[in-house]
């Protein structure tokens, strides 16, 4: 899944992303971690993985477009 990166703190190495459709979804340290990503910048297109659904929604997973996704 696409979406683009709404929020970045480099100090927790959490932020946001919003989806296509305008919606934001939260990811922690472990999900940036797990993208092999140093930085994150506002405003670009990353690849997400998310698990759950509805308010349970989550994203566990966040890379660049062009970096390889292991759980894929």
């Amino acid at each position: 899944m696409q979406a683009t990166a709404y929020t970045f703190d480099p100090v927790s190495r959490g932020g946001s992303v919003l989806l296509d459709d305008g919606t934001p979804l939260p990811f922690d340290a472990e999900a940036f971690d797990a993208g092999g990503l140093l930085l994150l910048r506002v405003g670009q297109r990353v690849r997400i993985r998310t698990e759950g659904a509805g308010d349970e929604r989550r994203v566990v997973f966040v890379t660049l477009q062009t970096y390889p996704d292991p759980g894929a």
